[in-house]
């Protein structure tokens, strides 16, 4: 939809096929998904990899204008009598859509940058992770914003047609601009208040020890509600917070994780695939061994804390994103699990 509405504000009367192309564009960095036929954990390894970065750019943009220009010339012959006998519109000019899908590919790395899943824009150069951690993965409001603008020309469209009124060529420019808009100073707002949540967090007085580090990830809807995250040398402890009545709620019971000691199994389990991938992205990983069992199995679970959601990690079968290793006496990888399903 992003791809769509930017072409909608005005980027479709500058060359024909562009909202084609910025709508491709804009979705083609997620064919990492593919690599689910190897597994998930090496969808896991390679989502948001190098058509995420900024080195797929060049190369998915060409891919996108390839597709179109094959389309067009196949298609060419049939549709040549049609276009001679009315106004053809915008010319078609490759050159400029081209850089049409780049923008729309870049549109795609801002907006995973935003939510708390996070981005790697410099990958394999540096494979260090960003996220903005100011909306979620799915945000509702943004959804909405932007199928508005998508949806509401034509509505209008249809109703001016029933008074006769003529129709023109190009429709929803503004509504396209007020929706980017829209989605602009929902993003300022969520940064402030994502500020203001860390700095309600760290003043609150529920660690008396030294914070290391302090995150705030956002609740869908409400740009005012975070779960913030602290880590201190020996624990890490969840919050839920309120920027508007500035209320900060923690459980000492349910929310408070001290750091699992490094165990055989556990060591082995960080050193496998998954948990090599998982510490690699994680931002506050909880590595726990749950015990050896009497056929000599252990289990270990990778969980990242930004995930939680104000629910006890412990004492629930799973979380979002969980990855789980089983190792046997020997210290070998048995079986590699990553949200609930099992690498073959």
């Amino acid at each position: 939809m992003t791809g769509a509405v930017l072409s909608r504000a005005g980027f479709n009367r500058k060359a024909a096929y562009a909202t084609l192309a910025m709508t491709l564009a804009a979705e083609a960095p997620d064919l990492d998904v593919l690599w689910s036929i190897k597994g998930p954990v090496a969808t896991f390894e390679h989502h948001r990899g190098w058509t995420h970065a900024l080195i797929g750019v060049p190369i998915e943009a060409a891919v996108v204008t390839g597709v179109i220009w094959l389309g067009h010339h196949i298609f060419a012959r049939r549709r040549a009598a049609d276009v001679g006998s009315r106004n053809p519109g915008a010319p078609v000019r490759w050159g400029l859509l081209y850089w049409l899908s780049a923008i729309a590919l870049l549109s795609h790395i801002l907006l995973d940058w935003t939510n708390n899943y996070g981005v790697r824009p410099f990958f394999p150069f540096n494979p260090k992770w960003y996220s903005g951690s100011i909306v979620l993965i799915v945000e509702p409001v943004m959804f909405l914003m932007l199928l508005g603008a998508l949806i509401a020309p034509e509505l209008f469209g249809l109703i001016g047609s029933e008074v006769g009124a003529r129709r023109p060529r190009y429709r929803g420019q503004g509504w396209a601009i007020t929706a980017l808009l829209g989605v602009v100073a929902l993003w300022s707002l969520r940064f402030f208040e994502r500020q203001k949540a860390m700095d309600l967090v760290q003043q609150s007085g529920l660690q008396q020890a030294q914070i290391l580090r302090v995150t705030a990830d956002p609740f869908p809807i409400n740009p005012f509600r975070w779960q913030a995250v602290m880590e201190t040398p020996l624990l890490y402890q969840v919050a839920r917070v309120d920027t508007l009545s500035g209320d900060v709620s923690s459980s000492p019971q349910a929310d408070v994780f001290y750091k699992p000691p490094s165990t055989l199994a556990s060591l082995a389990a960080k050193r496998s695939w998954l948990g090599h991938v998982y510490l690699d992205w994680a931002q506050f990983p909880v590595v726990n061994d749950l015990g050896e069992m009497p056929d000599g199995l252990s289990t270990v679970t990778f969980r990242d804390l930004r995930f939680v959601y104000g629910t006890p990690v412990f004492g629930r079968e799973s979380t979002p994103l969980e990855g789980v290793v089983t190792v046997n006496d020997d210290r070998r990888i048995v079986e590699m699990r990553m949200d609930g399903h099992t690498q073959r």
